[in-house]
This record gives structure tokens, sequence and C-alpha cells, in this order.
């Protein structure tokens, strides 16, 4: 006789899908207000964080595709927040930095996210979206190290 099988819930892979399925479905409402798609989204806060980032580089830390990468970075060069220019020493090589009304976009959409981040959170002590917090840095770590910075992998902040 076969044991019943237990409910998705009792797997943490079930719940981390159900959580990142609501959050992004979330945001990318939010961000069509901004007239952003999730990876457009990425690409333009990559590139404020770390400027003379390029397409691929962004794609390995966000997980997106490196062609879905390439057509969100070529919409915002169309549109003027993003710019290209070659690397110094690689020709093959693009360099992306943000506009200034790519700067004004990104800081309204960084605002959405913290808004969302904050209702979705509201549910937990600070304790806990501490505990939380570590130990989604430390699964991460494991599982794409190119998604954080190098100060978030050893512990800093």
């Amino acid at each position: 006789m076969r044991r019943p099988e237990a409910h998705p819930s009792t797997r943490m892979g079930y719940l981390a899908w159900q959580v990142v399925h609501v959050m992004g479905t979330r945001l990318e409402r939010a961000l069509r207000s901004l007239d952003l798609t999730a990876a457009q989204h990425n690409a333009l806060q990559h590139v404020v964080w770390v400027p003379g980032t390029s397409a691929a580089q962004i794609a390995r830390r966000t997980g997106f595709t490196p062609q879905s990468m390439g057509a969100a970075v070529n919409a915002l060069v169309d549109r003027g927040l993003l710019a290209r220019r070659e690397h110094p020493s690689s020709r093959r090589t693009v360099q992306l930095t943000v506009t200034d009304s790519g700067a004004n976009l990104a800081e309204r959409a960084r605002g959405l996210v913290e808004r969302l981040d904050e209702e979705a959170l509201a549910v937990l002590a600070p304790a806990e979206r501490a505990v939380i917090h570590s130990l989604l840095l430390r699964m991460l770590a494991g599982l794409n190290p190119d998604a954080l910075p190098t100060m978030d992998v050893r512990g800093g902040s």
C-alpha cells in the first residue's frame, strides 16, 4: 500500500517557490507603473551598483538568460536610461553606465521594491527578519555565489 504524499508545503523548495512567485508577481505589477520589466529593473539596478558592468555579468548575477538580459539592456539603452561604452582593454566587452534619467528611474523603482519588501516582511519580528536574511544569504551563496557581492558571501554587510 502506498504511503500518502505529504502536502507540498512540507517541502522547503515549494515554500520558497511560492514566496518567490507571489513577490515576483507583485514586483512585476508595481514595475509596470514605471514601464519596466523585472529583467530591465535588474539590469538598471545592477548598473547603478556596479558602473561599467556588462549585460553578461548581470545575467550571471541575476539568473536571467543572456538573451533576455541582452533584450532588457537594449530596451534601456533605446530609452536613454543606460549607455554603452567600449571596455578600455577589451574591444569585445561593452560596459554599461547609467544616465541621469536612468538613475532617477532606478531610485523610483528602489522605492517600490522597498515598499513591497516591507509589506512582505510585516508578518515577521525584526529578529526573525534578520535570521531569514542571514539564512537566505547563505543559501544563495551556495546556489549562485555570483549573485552576491563578495562581502555578503563572507558574512559582511
